[in-house]
């Protein structure tokens, strides 16, 4: 089933008000929480039960919809991830739901997946990954924020104390060079994050194939808030994201976000060659003086500047052209494989 035919069939239901925000058809904002998944068969049962039992708790509290549920979204996962999420759709329809695509596609896509399947349906959705090391308790905080009329609140972790010092270092050093290219990105901030249902309209008008949500989101430009707390260590399996993966988003934040490292190589490119020039002045007027000029000095650290300026600059050019490449193509993000809706929403059609 297409991303589109989820969402006809969830689009159902009229808008009414709730606390000044326009919401559809409840007295309570319906909630969405979208969990991405990819091979997450050992903690997917723990992280199942204490969402569940999270909505369970706000709903008790008169703070969301009896009709807010869990997204699972399988990002082509090999294990038995999504014969878990079936069973326990089977076991709770209303609660548990979920898609398959077709491929792994990554988790900047499965995320944009889940949320712009339910954009026309949830009052405000809220992403968060599958091993649970963002905490859950600082939902209610966060849902109060949105509430008090945050378009979009940034669960942000209060300090790395449980990164290692390369993932710890590498991080600082990723987002001060965000931000030195010019892109607003949020500090010690991934995914875990409320986004009301003008945000995801507004989310699904870009449309650029190399996705990068916590540089984009920032640019949507409504009312943000911030809620900060401890993120906890993985409780079971291993963390999906290798060393690869972290560079490659990386890559793909700073490429997607700013020109400056092809503005920054035509004046270093500029900068080498005044001080060519200078350097060519200098030992003419030492060699016109008598001195004894050697030239493999000169030519050596030449060949070796100028060589390694060139492949650099070849290099990050390159990245540019094949972004270029990659969205004039307006390939499709993702693939929908199967679909877990309740009879409920389908008879609503």
């Amino acid at each position: 089933m297409a991303a589109a035919g989820i969402q006809k069939i969830l689009d159902n239901d009229l808008r009414s008000s709730f606390n000044g925000k326009k919401l559809k058809n409840i007295d309570k904002p319906l909630l969405v929480i979208i969990i991405p998944c990819y091979n997450e068969e050992e903690v997917f049962p723990e992280c199942a039960e204490k969402l569940s039992g999270k909505i369970s708790q706000l709903i008790s509290q008169e703070l969301i919809s009896q009709k807010s549920m869990l997204l699972f979204v399988d990002d082509g996962s090999k294990d038995n991830t999504w014969s878990l999420i079936e069973q326990y759709h089977i076991k709770d329809p209303q609660v548990f739901k979920g898609i398959k695509l077709s491929g792994n596609r990554g988790q900047q896509n499965a995320l944009l997946c889940g949320l712009l399947s339910v954009k026309s349906y949830a009052d405000l959705t809220l992403t968060i990954d599958a091993d649970l090391q963002d905490d859950i308790d600082a939902i209610d905080q966060m849902l109060k924020r949105f509430l008090a009329g945050s378009e979009i609140v940034y669960g942000v972790r209060s300090n790395r104390k449980n990164d290692c010092f390369f993932k710890r270092t590498s991080a600082l050093l990723f987002y001060k060079v965000m931000r030195f290219l010019g892109a607003e990105i949020i500090d010690n901030h991934a995914h875990f994050r409320i986004m009301g249902s003008k945000a995801l309209n507004a989310l699904a008008e870009y449309n650029e194939v190399n996705i990068f949500l916590s540089g984009i989101v920032p640019m949507l430009g409504f009312k943000t808030d911030t809620v900060y707390y401890n993120r906890k260590k993985r409780l079971l399996g291993i963390n999906k994201y290798s060393l690869q993966k972290l560079l490659n988003l990386a890559l793909y934040g700073i490429t997607s976000f700013s020109v400056k490292p092809i503005r920054f190589i035509c004046l270093l490119g500029a900068l080498l060659i005044i001080i060519s020039l200078i350097l060519t002045i200098y030992f003419t007027a030492k060699y016109l003086t008598g001195y004894i000029i050697s030239p493999w000095a000169v030519l050596i650290c030449s060949v070796w500047g100028v060589g390694g300026l060139v492949i650099s600059s070849i290099g990050i050019v390159g990245e540019y052209i094949g972004k270029i490449y990659a969205e004039t193509k307006h390939r499709p993000k993702y693939h929908i494989e199967k679909t877990l809706l309740n009879e409920e929403s389908m008879d609503a059609e």
